[in-house]
This record gives structure tokens, C-alpha cells and sequence, in this order.
């Protein structure tokens, strides 16, 4: 009676997943077992018939009892095939729960998993930590600005001055051109009178005539 209350109340109580797998086994041996005894039962109503034809015209009693048998084997036969369909049914309702409950089983360890990798996290901290990753974002890209600007960014200038003074460089440096081709040395031929528009241009035009007079004397020598 001890042991009795034990193996139901302590460590013999067996797994019920072991439980409903072996009582899944159990009832597809009992199903090879039918599916055998209507293989037997359909041969003997196969052999009864055979029996019947053989004796229907010389021997009318034999005949009638075969045909007796026949009809008792196949009775039996559907009533063992009612049994095999509940059977069946048993082992398709069975096999669907034992699914089922492995399944909601899975989705359980998931769902605990997702538990400890969420630990203590919650919306308001998961919203307070993206909060503070924008802050600390949005301060790096003011001290890469600051770092990254020329020491004299803060310093006011006046634009208008700069152009003023920019004219004042230009203004200067085309008097300096100007001065510099005044005093560039014009060569004029013998007995040429040097006139204002002949000191007016440029070296390259007074090369250019140098070069028309010599051709015109080698001309002349040559005559």
C-alpha cells in the first residue's frame, strides 16, 4: 500500500510526454495486430467461397456450411474493422495533442529565453537610453563643429572694408604696370624721332620692328 502511494504521489510517477509516446507505440502494434487477423479473415472467406463453388452442385450441404462460415468470418471481419477505425482515430487524436503540447512546449523555452535576454528592460528605460544616445550624438557633432573650425571663425569683419581694400590692392598694382612700361627701353632705327606713341608701346611691339628693319636691310644688301 506504501509502495502503492509513493509510485503515485513520488519519483515512479512516470513523464506524461513518455506516457502518451508509448501509449502512441502501443496502439499502432495493436493496429499491425488487426490489420494481420483481417489479412486471416479475408483468406478464410476467400477459401469458404472456393469451397462453396466446389460443392454447390455435388454436395449441397458442404456448400451451405461453407457458406455459413463465410458469412460468419466476414461479420467478424467488419466488426474488427470498426475496431481498427476507432483505433485509428485514437492514435490521429493522440499523436495531434502530443504536437500540440511539444509545441506550446518550444514556444514556453522561447518565451523564457526572450525573458532573460530582455532581463529589466522595459519601454520607459529602452525610451530614457535612446533619449540620452540622441543627447550624447547631438554633442559630438557640436564639438567635431567647434574642433573642426579655424581659430579666427569668431573674429567680425566687415565686408565692405575687404572689398574696399581688395580695390585699393588692384588699383595699386596696375599703377605698378603701368610704371614698369614706361621704363622699358624703346630701340628706334637712326634718324627715327622718338614720339610719344612710340614710347607707348610695348616691348614686344618694338621687337616687332626691330625685326621689320633688320629684314629690310638684309633686303637692301642684298640688292
Amino acid at each position: 500500500m506504501m509502495a502503492g502511494f509513493m509510485s503515485y504521489f513520488g519519483a515512479g510517477r512516470k513523464d506524461p510526454k513518455q506516457t502518451a509516446r508509448d501509449t502512441i507505440v502501443e496502439l499502432r502494434q495493436h493496429l499491425q495486430m488487426i490489420e494481420k487477423k483481417e489479412e486471416y479473415l479475408q483468406k478464410k472467406i476467400d477459401d469458404e467461397m472456393k469451397k462453396a463453388r466446389a460443392n454447390a452442385v455435388s454436395n449441397k450441404a458442404v456448400a451451405t456450411a461453407a457458406l455459413k462460415r463465410k458469412k460468419m468470418t466476414e461479420q467478424e471481419l467488419d466488426r474488427l474493422a470498426g475496431s481498427r477505425l476507432q483505433l485509428e482515430m485514437q492514435v490521429n487524436t493522440l499523436e495531434s495533442a502530443n504536437l500540440n503540447a511539444e509545441t506550446m512546449a518550444v514556444i514556453k523555452k522561447a518565451s523564457d529565453a526572450l525573458k532573460v535576454i530582455h532581463g529589466g528592460l522595459t519601454m520607459d528605460k529602452v525610451d530614457a537610453t535612446m533619449n540620452a544616445m540622441v543627447e550624447q550624438r547631438e554633442l559630438a557633432t557640436e564639438i567635431a563643429d567647434a574642433v573642426g573650425n579655424p581659430m579666427y571663425s569668431g573674429v567680425d569683419v566687415d565686408d565692405s572694408e575687404l572689398l574696399n581694400e581688395l580695390d585699393e590692392l588692384q588699383q595699386e598694382e596696375l599703377n605698378n604696370r603701368l610704371n614698369e612700361a614706361d621704363h622699358v627701353p624703346v630701340h628706334l632705327p637712326p634718324g627715327a624721332v622718338r614720339t610719344p606713341a612710340a614710347e607707348s608701346r610695348t616691348p614686344v611691339a618694338a621687337e616687332d620692328d626691330e625685326e621689320a628693319q633688320l629684314k629690310e636691310l638684309q633686303a637692301a644688301l642684298a640688292m
